[in-house]
């Protein structure tokens, strides 16, 4: 049984404070991970195996034969400089692969299935951490236990760039995975026509080219 949560779907220009915003998201993705994984499922799918390795052959949306296409249909389309798309989707594949054991992952941290009270994330000051953790999402049907990079996809999807070195910070996460993180942002902000995720929400179509900006002057910024 699922209980009505208050609040408004989150814009990235409704927020009251977005390194506070950062924070509490970190706080969410924290308290996430650090409950006990074990006998967790895996990704799979019917999570459309998100938060599996990049480059596994499991069919994710960041799977090789789904995202290369993309980027030579925007290629053509003109819509977005794919050289330094592509840049970054190459990074994200070379980074070194997570050698620890899996977490807990929410695999689906899009805007849309984030909440705002006033400005703010949905939590109530006075629960805990694990319950303001637990109002700050409306939507847990993609959890399995995998690699956090999935789950990193709103520093450029969704956070201003003044909030994303303290997200990061907050969530320490370190190079490999940040680049993982993007790949994995990268795949699902491809706007080609015949996505079913794009084709019928001109909003997201328009929002995507920022959100690749975004990822390419993160990955810029890092020295690449």
């Amino acid at each position: 049984m699922y209980r009505r949560l208050d609040g408004e779907t989150a814009t990235p220009y409704a927020l009251a404070d977005p390194v506070r915003t950062a924070l509490d998201l970190a706080g969410f993705l924290t308290a996430l991970q650090g409950a006990d994984p074990t006998g967790g499922p895996g990704p799979q799918q019917s999570n459309a195996f998100r938060g599996v390795p990049l480059g596994d052959d499991r069919d994710s949306i960041a799977h090789e034969s789904r995202v290369r296409p993309k980027i030579e249909a925007l290629k053509k389309s003109r819509l977005v400089d794919t050289g330094p798309v592509t840049e970054v989707w190459e990074a994200a594949l070379a980074a070194p692969a997570r050698r620890k054991p899996p977490l807990w992952v929410h695999g689906d941290l899009d805007a849309g299935n984030l909440l705002l009270r006033d400005g703010r994330l949905g939590a109530d000051g006075g629960t805990s951490r694990f319950e303001r953790s637990r109002e700050l999402r409306d939507d847990f049907g993609t959890l399995a236990a995998a690699g956090p990079a999935v789950d990193l996809q709103p520093a450029w999807k969704f956070l201003p760039a003044t909030a994303r070195a303290v997200f990061r910070e907050a969530v320490g996460a370190d190079d490999a995975t940040w680049a993982r993180a993007r790949g994995w942002a990268l795949a699902g902000s491809l706007p080609v026509h015949n996505d079913p995720f794009f084709r019928d929400h001109p909003a997201r179509v328009t929002a995507a080219p920022r959100h690749l900006e975004q990822m390419v002057a993160d990955y810029r910024a890092d020295g690449a």
